[in-house]
């Protein structure tokens, strides 16, 4: 018994499984600190880096990275719970986000001038609603005389149907003696259509019917039905620049594109705007407009160029 007994312990030791190696505790101390930085993209290269320095490990980073890649998910899915439930209870006033622009200048001597553009554009996004107001006004004086004074103001809500899909409807007026009109209202409803929605570009369009009523400076007025074309268009090129196209003759920001047309008159304003910023809440923002009627009042051109350089301040 006893000889046999000698002849099992060593045979046991050849079938038992080698014992399972382990990570090297410095690789494991670097994929704890990319985890506790809660850079998913760090987090992400360390275990890349670790699988290829450790192809022996394989079975306990990929154990590492399930786990982690869980928690990261319970951790996506109670915040957006919270912001839902946040959003839900929130009061009429609550959860509105926005920024302001403006720009002046100022000179004396030979020529006595002032200016001023201001922009304020504000932005609500609910569970399926999202509602845009847009208040826009220039004005500049040259030699006693007002040879700019423009007021806009515009809003829009919109329901989400589905992820692609939405309905808008849209309210705006104008404000331009200059051009030939002391008020400009316009009314629409339609639907729109997401084509690109991704982090760094946005690609909307949308289009319905409308109906406007001008008053001109003259004491007449016309009401007219009309059809609404629109695009959306932001592109952040980096972190800190980008780019919008707006065509709009009300909307200054966040990359929108309206083109109204009637029987008598196609209106439409075009933007392009680069932004830069200076710090988390400051930016700087060069643009230039074009502002067509195809049917102006008397006494007003068809078509106004205006450049902008102007602070923007987000909130």
């Amino acid at each position: 018994m006893t000889r046999i007994a000698y002849l099992a312990v060593p045979l046991a030791l050849l079938c038992a499984p080698a014992a399972a190696q382990q990570l090297p505790d410095a690789a494991r101390t670097m994929i704890d600190t990319a985890i506790a930085s809660g850079d998913a993209k760090q987090v992400e290269a360390v275990i890349a880096t670790a699988r290829t320095a450790f192809p022996g490990e394989q079975e306990e980073i990929d154990a590492i990275w399930t786990a982690y890649k869980a928690d990261q998910a319970e951790i996506a899915a109670a915040e957006a719970a919270r912001k839902t439930a946040e959003i839900r209870q929130a009061g009429l006033f609550q959860n509105w986000s926005g920024e302001g622009q403006i720009g002046a200048f100022q000179s004396s001597g030979n020529t006595d001038e002032f200016g001023v553009t201001t922009v304020l554009a504000l932005n609500r996004e609910g569970i399926d609603w999202e509602h845009r107001l847009r208040l826009t006004a220039d004005y500049r004086r040259q030699n006693g005389t007002t040879s700019r004074e423009q007021f806009q103001a515009s809003y829009e809500p919109r329901y989400q149907i589905n992820e692609r899909l939405f309905a808008y409807g849209l309210g705006r007026y104008e404000r331009d003696r200059l051009q030939g009109y002391s008020s400009r209202y316009a009314v629409s409803g339609g639907l729109g259509y997401k084509v690109i929605d991704r982090d760094d570009i946005e690609l909307s369009v949308k289009a319905g019917p409308a109906y406007r009523i001008t008053q001109f400076t003259d004491g007449t007025k016309s009401s007219r039905l009309a059809a609404l074309f629109g695009a959306d268009f932001n592109w952040e090129i980096t972190d800190d620049l980008t780019l919008t196209q707006d065509a709009s003759s009300t909307l200054e920001t966040g990359g929108e594109a309206l083109l109204i047309v009637d029987s008598a008159n196609t209106s439409l304003a075009a933007t392009t705007g680069l932004e830069a910023g200076l710090t988390d809440k400051l930016s700087a923002r060069l643009s230039w407009t074009i502002e067509y009627d195809s049917n102006p009042p008397a006494g007003a051109v068809s078509t106004d160029t205006l450049s902008r350089f102007t602070l923007v301040y987000g909130f």
